[in-house]
């Protein structure tokens, strides 16, 4: 892909602007087919929630929902939840939420061994969207480029609330046949049709 595609921030970082390196992740969309994912570039200072921000707009998401960000941390030996802390969201196992907007990704992402899973960011509970994340490292800023920015995808964001995978499945089945009892139903509620190869948001 060459399209290169700003990302909006919703808003703006609490820590100083003026690095010359950004670090780019890969965003894989689990059990999508056709795949959808983003190669993204972030300014190496982001914490987790300036992440999250360029992730949704990256994806097409609205930001609709709750989210997490599920990382192991510096001993390997655990994950680390980190989002919006709050009684209702901790871990049933009693793993407490970080606060995002205080957590640097270089906590969590420098100094990874190679063999340590990638993070995985869940988004909506109820559909369960998950995507893994995967650092593939820094990157020099390519001079009067903006950042976040989308490098790259395919495949199309699913709509919220379409019942995760397998309610995107069947949506898409249903939209493609035009002879099913709920197709003009859900073309209405999509909004028309949906092209699930194209890459881009809603």
């Amino acid at each position: 892909m060459t399209n290169v595609v700003p990302i909006r921030t919703k808003q703006p970082s609490p820590r100083p602007v003026g690095s010359s390196t950004v670090r780019q992740f890969l965003i894989v969309l689990h059990e999508t087919d056709p795949l959808v994912w983003r190669r993204i570039h972030v300014p190496a200072r982001y914490t987790f929630w300036d992440l999250h921000v360029a992730m949704q707009d990256a994806m097409g998401w609205q930001d609709c929902h709750l989210h997490e960000f599920r990382v192991v941390d510096a001993t390997e030996r655990a994950i680390a939840s980190i989002g919006t802390p709050g009684d209702e969201d901790d871990d049933p196992a009693g793993r407490p939420t970080l606060p995002e907007w205080k957590i640097p990704l270089a906590e969590f992402v420098d100094g990874r061994a190679r063999h340590a899973p990638p993070a995985v960011y869940a988004y909506d509970f109820g559909d369960n969207w998950r995507h893994t994340l995967i650092d593939e490292g820094m990157q020099a800023r390519t001079p009067g480029a903006r950042s976040p920015r989308c490098l790259a995808g395919a495949g199309r964001c699913p709509p919220e609330d379409g019942g995760g995978v397998s309610g995107y499945a069947s949506l898409l089945a249903t939209l493609a046949n035009p002879g099913h009892p709920e197709h003009t139903a859900m073309l209405e509620w999509a909004g028309g049709p949906i092209d699930p190869q194209a890459f881009g948001g809603e």
